[in-house]
């Protein structure tokens, strides 16, 4: 696996003397947030925004907010690193990004804080071990198709032709319309003309017109 190289806004000096600005979350409507805007009012947190429902739920007003009022030289704060992010990967793209507006970042429990050499390369850990888990799985994957071709596995979806459909089809060619033959085996006529070849070059004879009856019968 190729190495990581570091990413110049996660180690970048992030200017300081702003703002700090708090972030609290609980995962349930009747849980209560006391205890961790207590904790960001003691550090000094001028403005706490705060969201009560499930980290797994992309939208998070609260923290929509929070980040769209955060200026050049302010800190964004929260009580503990599960609070901000759904995911090491959410939480790395929201701390990334955070670097790139040039706002720092501080998690009062892992006392982490991006303002600060060690916390920068704290970050740049995570993002390395994130790359790698991604990696990792990708490479797992690949691994359990390709044993699974060696084992003569077909992969992907289904088809919904199978043998006994493509034979009534072909005998049909020729003696029902494609819808026709279609709507008896249940599929779409793209799915009829990518399994049965001979109906991609059969061209059926045009019915005789009303007029052209007419001149036979005269004559």
């Amino acid at each position: 696996m190729a190495a990581t190289e570091p990413d110049p806004d996660m180690l970048a000096p992030t200017p300081t003397g702003g703002h700090l600005i708090g972030y609290a979350r609980t995962s349930r409507r009747n849980q209560i947030l006391d205890r961790q805007t207590a904790a960001l009012n003691a550090v000094g947190c001028k403005r706490i925004h705060r969201d009560q429902l499930s980290g797994k739920n992309a939208a998070r007003p609260g923290l929509t907010d929070a980040l769209e009022h955060l200026l050049e030289g302010d800190t964004l704060v929260v009580t503990e690193l599960s609070r901000l992010g759904r995911s090491l990967q959410d939480l790395i793209t929201i701390v990334a990004e955070l670097r790139r507006r040039k706002v720092g970042f501080r998690s009062l429990h892992e006392q982490l804080d991006t303002t600060t050499p060690g916390g920068r390369l704290v970050f740049h850990v995570f993002a390395a071990l994130a790359e790698f888990i991604r990696e990792l799985i990708v490479e797992g994957t690949h691994e359990g198709l390709d044993a699974a071709r060696a084992r003569g596995q077909k992969l992907g979806r289904p088809t919904v032709m199978t043998p006994e459909k493509i034979r009534m089809a072909s005998q049909l060619v020729g003696k029902e319309s494609v819808a026709a033959i279609a709507r008896l085996l249940s599929v779409n006529r793209a799915t009829l003309y990518a399994h049965v070849p001979e109906l991609k070059h059969r061209h059926r004879t045009p019915l005789p017109t009303a007029r052209a009856h007419r001149n036979d019968q005269s004559r």
